[in-house]
């Protein structure tokens, strides 16, 4: 099986197709009021040949890479980048959910317990699974850290 394509400029390689990775057409920017506008710092990865966007792929996610506490009295300030979950491996990455606690989206093997997932994700304080899809091998989970 050849490896799937999540770069831009690599083959897709979805179900055959012979597409190239690219970087989604940006519409309604905004960059001449305020570089960079939200429409280009959200704009991910698609295939225009079978349609695929990064958007739509549930190992596709945004990691949170950046928290400023403050900017200019307006506030926190989350700053994402693109990463791709490793199904091979429990994998996951995090929001803030509360002042007490996280939320951990990820993958796990399949076959893989609910109880192996939950050692790797709890809280210091515990939590609880949102959903736990074992077919497809998906959770979400919030995770009590306060």
């Amino acid at each position: 099986m050849k490896e799937l394509g999540y770069e831009e400029g690599s083959i897709c390689n979805r179900d055959g197709c012979e597409g190239v990775i690219e970087l989604e057409k940006v519409e309604n920017c905004s960059c001449h009021i305020s570089p960079p506008c939200a429409a280009h710092t959200s704009a991910d990865m698609c295939c225009p040949e079978c349609g695929w966007r990064a958007a739509d792929d549930p190992l596709c996610v945004r990691e949170i890479h950046t928290i400023t506490l403050d900017v200019a009295g307006r506030g926190a300030f989350l700053e994402s980048k693109p990463r791709v979950l490793d199904p091979t491996k429990i994998d996951w990455t995090w929001e803030p959910h509360s002042g007490a606690s996280m939320i951990k989206k990820g993958v796990f093997p399949i076959g893989t317990s609910r109880a192996e997932v939950e050692k790797a994700v709890i809280g210091t304080f515990g939590g609880r699974f949102e959903y736990f899809n074992e077919e497809k091998g998906q959770f979400k989970y919030i995770a009590y850290t306060d």
